[in-house]
């Protein structure tokens, strides 16, 4: 079997995150924001407190990759770290008011290249597209 990469799902699914990134990163930039923060604070935007654990584990990604990106937080005045209520190994992340003002800046800009992506497509076809990235990003994760 001859591999095509303009019919190879992988090579589809980087080329495409690569180019949301790169439109995401210009867009929250005049924030002060990057990408990896953006995707942090998002999970901190739902739910504050969160360990560097849960960090890891909701964003999928490495350890290294959250204990840098959360140093760069503190040290922009993003977060704050406190002591774990029941954990004294771990540290909580708290937002600043600093943070909380840029979520909807953020979120804003984040819709805003969503929808310069998309914009050819239906609300059918946006659903089915999304639904289906969702079912391929799940069959990954199991497969491990």
């Amino acid at each position: 079997m001859t591999f095509k990469k303009l019919q190879s799902a992988g090579y589809l699914a980087n080329h495409m995150a690569r180019l949301f990134a790169v439109a995401l990163h210009r867009d929250i930039a005049p924030l002060g924001l990057a990408p990896a923060q953006f995707m942090t604070l998002l999970e901190l935007w739902s739910e504050e407190g969160l360990t560097q654990r849960d960090l890891i584990r909701r964003l999928d990604v490495e350890q290294a990759t959250v204990a840098n990106t959360l140093s760069r937080m503190e040290r922009d005045g993003l977060i704050v770290r406190k002591p774990h209520p029941a954990d004294r190994r771990a540290q909580s992340v708290w937002l600043t008011d600093k943070a909380k003002a840029l979520e909807a800046p953020a979120k804003a800009a984040a819709t805003a290249v969503n929808e310069k992506a998309l914009v050819s497509l239906s609300e059918e076809e946006r659903n089915a597209f999304v639904g289906v990235m969702g079912r391929v990003i799940a069959n990954l994760q199991r497969s491990g």
